[in-house]
């Protein structure tokens, strides 16, 4: 059973195939690049990764505009050249998630083609269409302010056809039957290829009712059903990540009240009340946010992120929380999008602050669910604001100071590499931090060693600790009769703080420092005086006692050696 629910502590490893590596010198990332990359992926320590889509596109938007569900683009190899890379990491003991892409189709896939050439073809029930333009049309854009319309006017197929993203992505008529059959062949296609899951992509899309009389969409739900029973049927193990960026109590619309829905799913809600908690050192939205989410079935899992591929989506916020967040992190106008969200990369949104880089991470790896780390940011990567809307956070990975970074060896790479100021390739990248042993490299992977060390984060039940003092979150969790208790300080200045780990007071006495050896032991009324400097953190196992006496009895026995 543990087995089956290995993704609980896993730690995930988002990237693209075409800015990763490029190996065969067109200037494109490829799956033979990622291959010669993969012991670095091992040495990181992690044991998923999520890539994003990869199959034939026309690439209008990075790849989600699928042309071709059952190939790779040539671009990035061949079909064969992803089983060597899903066989290569199972070898290392990485497991492969790929994006699902199933709301919509790029207009170039052939299905589209054919629905628009021929009203009487079976596909032309695969899309959503209407002779007359809807008056919704206007309402519902994803791209608000770079998207007008949900509902374009095709000439060739003389009706209009609904699209909820850009109108060279026509949604999918889900409601299909038909549809919902060839989504799960798409599924057991790439599982027969070695994948261990997929992240659906904009599943409350998915599952929505879709059409010119639909007013108000209605989600069906027992469609995640259909998915994770046809998962279960062909590889037990087998996982669906959902992107769904949805309110708190419909949670368990999506995860299932018996678990049987979505396995695992980001976890939104506690993103955007993260970034508010590290832009105005004040936690307290932040463990509402917790609390919130914390109902879900057992075999049930978040996924907790800092930065991914789009923009930091705010739209959850309260209006003056959105300000204190923007004014933080993305006070120019050129650094929002969306009207809703921020989409510079981490290391630059705080100010290539180290400290604040660390602790961001720390509190990532310690929320409760399975991080999910965005390729580049284990160094530090920046972002460049020049590229169209989230293109500046989708720049070459940055792997030496040779030229273009050592991604490419093409003179003119087809992807951006950051070749200037503070996050250039000439100063951020992965050769220089490996030698370092300070660097956010060597951190990063000495962090996800002692994560995978620490199951009581995946596996536990949480509970957080009143300190009386918002700029810091207490967070202890129980699993199996062992606790951990972690602790991180917002703010810029030190603060101390007087906390009760909540267990027998034998128990409590001891703190042990999981990562330095500061260890905290109570005073008489059973609890730790704690000072944390500014942008200070602590992981403790509390009760260490068996501990502490071996690794006494180690030093005297390596003292008597020498």
């Amino acid at each position: 059973m543990i087995n089956d629910l290995w993704y609980k502590n896993a730690v995930i490893y988002c990237l693209s195939v075409g800015t990763y590596m490029d190996a065969d010198g067109d200037g494109t990332g490829d799956f033979r690049g990622l291959m010669r990359r993969l012991d670095y992926l091992h040495g990181l320590g992690v044991t998923a990764i999520w890539l994003m889509p990869f199959q034939t596109s026309p690439c209008r938007d990075d790849g989600y505009d699928v042309a071709d569900y059952y190939n790779v683009d040539p671009r990035y190899g061949t079909l064969g050249d992803f089983i060597e890379f899903t066989h290569g990491a199972k070898q290392r003991g990485i497991r492969v998630l790929i994006d699902l892409v199933v709301n919509h189709t790029s207009d170039q896939h052939p299905w589209f083609k054919q629905a628009r050439s021929d009203p009487n073809s079976k596909y032309r029930n695969w899309y959503v269409w209407s002779k007359k333009k809807p008056k919704q049309a206007s309402k519902g854009m994803v791209f608000p302010g770079v998207q007008k319309t949900t509902w374009t006017y095709d000439r060739e197929a003389k009706a209009w056809y609904f699209h909820r993203f850009y109108d060279f992505q026509p949604d999918l008529n889900t409601s299909s039957p038909e549809v919902q059959d060839e989504i799960l062949k798409i599924m057991g296609f790439w599982i027969q290829s070695g994948v261990s899951g997929f992240r659906m992509d904009a599943v409350p899309f998915i599952i929505s009712t879709k059409g010119p009389n639909v007013r108000k969409p209605k989600q069906q739900f027992d469609m995640l059903r259909v998915f994770r029973e046809f998962l279960q049927w062909r590889q037990g193990d087998c996982i669906v990540l959902a992107e769904a960026n949805v309110l708190p109590e419909t949670d368990m619309d999506y995860f299932g009240e018996d678990g049987d829905r979505m396995h695992m799913m980001f976890n939104f809600q506690v993103n955007q009340n993260l970034f508010y908690a590290l832009a105005a050192a004040d936690t307290r939205p932040l463990i509402k946010a917790l609390k919130a989410t914390k109902p879900r079935p057992a075999t049930a899992q978040w996924g907790i992120f800092l930065r991914n591929h789009d923009e930091l989506d705010l739209g959850r916020l309260q209006k003056k929380q959105q300000q204190t967040v923007f004014k933080a992190f993305g006070p120019d106008k050129h650094m929002q999008l969306y009207d809703r969200g921020i989409r510079r990369r981490l290391a630059p949104m705080l100010g290539g602050d180290q400290r604040r880089l660390k602790l961001a991470y720390s509190l990532m790896f310690t929320l409760p669910g399975t991080p999910v780390v965005r390729y580049g940011d284990e160094i530090g990567m920046g972002d460049d604001l020049t590229q169209r809307e989230r293109a500046c956070a989708r720049t070459a990975m940055q792997w030496s100071d040779e030229p273009h970074g050592g991604f490419t060896k093409n003179p003119k790479p087809h992807i951006p590499v950051i070749d200037k100021g503070p996050y250039g390739y000439q100063h951020v990248n992965a050769a220089v931090q490996r030698r370092d042993p300070e660097s956010m490299l060597n951190w990063t992977e000495r962090i996800i060693r002692m994560r995978k060390e620490v199951p009581e984060i995946g596996w536990g039940d949480f509970t957080v600790l009143k300190v009386r003092d918002p700029a810091v979150l207490a967070l202890r969790y129980d699993w199996r009769n062992n606790s951990v208790l972690f602790l991180h300080n917002l703010y810029e200045q030190p603060r101390e703080i007087l906390v009760d780990p909540g267990v027998n007071s034998e128990q409590g006495k001891l703190l042990v420092n999981l990562l330095a050896e500061n260890h905290s032991r109570a005073n008489k009324s059973g609890k730790h005086r704690i000072m944390l400097e500014g942008y200070g953190y602590r992981w403790y196992r509390i009760g260490g006692l068996d501990y502490l006496l071996r690794r006494t009895d180690i030093d005297h026995k390596e003292t008597d050696a020498v």
